[in-house]
């Protein structure tokens, strides 16, 4: 089955850059759409970025202009990059997937990892 694991959170400054990394040890990405989600205490989760299996992307409102997602077939990975960050992203981010199109609602996605805290200081 699809085993999400997430990476690369950490402690930075407001401006500075993250990678986060997703990889699935148990199987490839293929067929999946992908996404990045984020969860800041007390709030909801909310979508950050995704990829459709076909490589359609989509970006919060938000991030656009600073994050990007990739994904890297060869690794069976999943990327987001952050840049410019911003206290207020402050959130446990998560990798997520499900199989064929890409969805906006984090209760259409099947498989989670366990999460990555970015902490975003002033």
């Amino acid at each position: 089955q699809v085993q999400l694991v997430e990476s690369g959170g950490g402690l930075v400054q407001a401006g500075d850059s993250l990678r986060l990394s997703c990889t699935d040890s148990g199987r490839t990405f293929t067929g999946y759409a992908m996404a990045w989600f984020r969860q800041a205490p007390g709030k909801d989760r909310e979508l950050v970025s995704a990829m459709s299996a076909a490589k359609t992307t989509y970006y919060a409102e938000s991030v656009k202009g600073r994050f990007s997602i990739s994904r890297d077939t060869a690794k069976n990975a999943l990327y987001l990059q952050m840049n410019s960050l911003k206290p207020e992203e402050t959130a446990v981010y998560y990798c997520a997937g499900r199989l064929s199109g890409l969805r906006i609602r984090a209760d259409d996605y099947d498989y989670w990892g366990q999460g990555t805290q970015v902490t975003v200081s002033s």
